[in-house]
């Protein structure tokens, strides 16, 4: 436990971020017992001494204070413990990946329903997923087509996933997005249908922020 050097080292963490047993050298601190009591303040080599005879390390965790705080512990299991948390912290701040699938308004349906699949398995490998349908020409004065492909994109989609964005124009393109769904019955028809009374799917796209006129 006494030998924080190596554990410092096999751990790759930086020797300035814990100052530890002699690497601590004011003359007094104010301890911090094993078991968590304040035992005040006393000179760092009473300190060190009470850690070692403990079979433990004083490290410094208050630098800042005056005299600075440190606290008798199990250095090794500190450093364990701390790096758990900062592994489920990252593991907790893990981005979703997004994929995209890019239709053409009315494509066809053996060729959608291969995008389609490809979907459902993004989202089932919790993936968000972006549904794109681009105009040519004059397909864009039809956007109604498009807005039918995409609610029944959704609707196929419904058992692995939901509707993050509604279908939104985007210059020549109108875009959803789906993001995985946490379990829950596939919707029918009927239930789709509600979705749009409820708004939560728009009977109309909805513009870009940058066509809305002001």
């Amino acid at each position: 436990m006494w030998l924080v050097t190596s554990i410092i080292k096999e751990r790759s963490i930086s020797a300035n971020e814990f100052r530890v047993n002699e690497t601590i050298r004011v003359s007094e601190v104010r301890l911090i017992g094993a078991a968590g009591e304040n035992v005040g303040v006393v000179p760092t080599r009473e300190a060190l001494r009470m850690a070692q005879q403990a079979e433990l390390d004083l490290v410094e965790v208050a630098p800042n204070s005056t005299p600075p705080v440190c606290r008798i512990m199990d250095f090794g299991k500190f450093l364990y413990e701390k790096e758990k948390k900062e592994r489920e912290a990252r593991k907790a701040q893990t981005k979703v990946e997004v994929k995209e699938i890019r239709l053409r308004p009315k494509t066809t349906g053996h060729h959608r329903d291969f995008k389609v699949d490809d979907a459902r398995r993004w989202l089932e490998h919790n993936m968000k997923v972006r549904v794109t349908v681009r105009f040519r020409g004059r397909e864009i004065t039809y956007p109604e087509i498009a807005l039918e492909d995409l609610r029944e994109i959704a609707q196929s989609l419904a058992d692995v996933g939901i509707v993050e964005q509604p279908p939104a124009i985007e210059g020549r393109a109108m875009s959803m997005m789906l993001v995985p769904a946490k379990g829950g019955k596939k919707k029918t028809k009927e239930d789709m249908d509600e979705a749009v009374e409820k708004k939560e799917l728009p009977r109309e796209p909805i513009p870009a922020k940058s066509e809305v006129k002001e």
